[in-house]
């Protein structure tokens, strides 16, 4: 993925800075710190922040390491009765634990080894045979093939267009799913047909959990990195909406201008704001800041 650099009075202004010409959202972005700003005299600071940024590639679930979950003589490894533990009989034998069915976490509020959820928050599968554990474990400590490292622009695009006419096919609709590549990192998958303004929703909101959706099944399939970025597109939507947005701040451009006045526009999404700053930078005469936070942040067309 292209690095770009940007600057700002603080980190956060410079990650914001990073953000607008991505074009994308913080959690689908890697930042590496260049500079800090540095502490002067009477709390002011000097220099600028620096950072380089890129496009996150889509990584996998981590795999969460179960345990064999088999007790001798009713005692944990660490040597204490695990909770729940039947009392001892009177032949000196325990009884195995049996696993409670609530998502209650132990009294303590630190989950316990055994039962550690993920790092994506979904609780360990209870499901797996023994024998599965102890072939996963057999495996532990096994060299990574390259293969399963990395999966090419290809493959991840061969997985979000199965996952997008899976959906088509749910809804019942008539249409056509292709993809297409914008170049050699971007491919958009276009779903053609009629009556397909449910899957884009008001203001192309239905159309964003789609791909958010997609980015979901990616993670779970693909067994490392999957390169590349893959955009999904319902109707034309994305591409009437960008040529819309660039008609729009052409206008605004003009107007600031021509009067000497910054002019802010309505909040937008990152992708909506990359159009904007693309578009205001080939207009002579006028600039523009980003200002606010996520979900209000917004761009302002100001006079250069």
């Amino acid at each position: 993925m292209e690095w770009v650099e940007t600057t700002g009075k603080t980190l956060e202004d410079a990650k914001e800075a990073a953000l607008d010409q991505l074009g994308v959202t913080e959690d689908e972005t890697e930042f590496e710190v260049l500079a800090e700003p540095k502490q002067g005299l009477f709390g002011r600071t000097r220099g600028e922040a620096r950072v380089r940024a890129r496009i996150r590639p889509v990584q996998p679930r981590p795999k969460v390491e179960r345990r064999d979950r088999k007790r001798r003589g009713g005692k944990a490894e660490n040597g204490r009765s695990p909770k729940g533990a039947k009392p001892t009989s009177g032949n000196g034998t325990t009884t195995e634990p049996t696993e409670p069915t609530g998502a209650a976490s132990p009294a303590e509020g630190r989950p316990t080894r055994d039962t550690a959820p993920s790092a994506t928050g979904d609780a360990p599968d209870r499901s797996t045979s023994g024998s599965s554990r102890r072939r996963s474990d057999t495996t532990k400590g096994a060299p990574v093939s390259e293969s399963d490292q990395n999966v090419d622009l290809e493959a991840h695009t061969a997985i979000v267009t199965e996952f997008v006419i899976g959906l088509v096919d749910a809804f019942g609709y008539d249409a056509s799913v292709e993809a297409d590549a914008l170049d050699d990192e971007n491919v958009e998958v276009r779903v053609d047909g009629q009556d397909l303004g449910l899957l884009v929703g008001p203001k192309g909101a239905t159309l964003a959990a789609v791909q958010e959706l997609s980015r979901t099944v990616v993670h779970r399939k693909v067994p490392g990195t999957a390169e590349g970025r893959v955009r999904v597109d319902v109707a034309g939507y994305r591409q009437r909406r960008r040529e819309a947005l660039e008609r729009f701040v052409v206008q605004v451009a003009e107007q600031v201008r021509e009067s000497g006045v910054a002019k802010a526009l309505e909040p937008m999404g990152p992708p909506d704001r990359k159009v904007v700053h693309d578009t205001v930078n080939e207009i002579e005469g006028v600039g523009t800041i980003s200002e606010g936070e996520e979900p209000r942040r917004r761009v302002v067309v100001v006079p250069s």
